[in-house]
């Protein structure tokens, strides 16, 4: 028996006993207002307790191929079996790495104000290929990053307003590099915004001071 195989029939023994305590305690099976449950994987059958697997993953949200694989190893899922249902999946269109993409881009370069740079290691880390990163990528251009930079640091200027120039510039322009915003244009917002605000001495922001890696294009 193999190890998909082994845990998949302690599972179902473990239903089953539930089932003989409930109907023993006197529940009716026949009765229909029972709401049945999800219909059991063949357990002798991987492409079937794959394709199993893989519905029940993305009823929560979309995932990437490579998620989906990865989660099918770790169910111990053969291969054979494994690319059989994912060549399907993206066949009918449950599975789109392209669409995923795009949706990721959107919504963390909104919500998380993340930069090109950032949402794409981000997409590479979920199994997205190269070039399909890339092209969702794209859909943010050089003003969407710089507003969403401004954005990121209107909202935390006004707590600087106690500190040195120096220190507030330090902790803004890493903030902005942690998100994935090149050093020149994380300089620029944060020294316009300060500037604004009025923190601290403009000829003392500490830019020269930074540490190079945060200041790296």
């Amino acid at each position: 028996m193999t190890g998909w195989q082994s845990s998949r029939r302690r599972g179902l023994d473990g239903r089953r006993g539930g089932r003989r305590q409930d109907e023993t305690a006197g529940g009716d099976p026949l009765n229909p207002d029972v709401v049945p449950g999800p219909p059991e994987d063949d357990p002798g059958d991987p492409v079937s307790a794959a394709r199993g697997i893989c519905l029940r993953a993305l009823t929560g949200a979309p995932k990437t191929r490579s998620q989906l694989a990865d989660l099918l190893a770790a169910r111990d899922i053969p291969d054979d079996a494994a690319e059989t249902v994912l060549d399907r999946f993206t066949e009918v269109g449950l599975i789109d790495d392209a669409a995923f993409a795009r949706a990721w881009v959107s919504s963390r370069q909104a919500g998380r104000g993340l930069a090109r740079r950032a949402l794409s290691a981000e997409l590479r880390a979920k199994g997205v290929d190269a070039e399909v990163a890339a092209e969702a990528v794209e859909a943010v251009d050089d003003d969407d990053e710089r507003a969403a930079a401004q954005r990121l640091v209107a909202r935390r200027v006004a707590g600087m307003r106690r500190l040195d120039r120096a220190t507030a510039t330090r902790r803004l322009v890493g903030m902005l590099a942690r998100k994935g915003y090149n050093g020149g244009l994380a300089a620029a917002v944060v020294r316009e915004a300060l500037d604004d605000d009025g923190v601290g001495d403009p000829h003392g922001d500490g830019l020269e001071a930074l540490d190079e890696d945060v200041l790296l294009p």
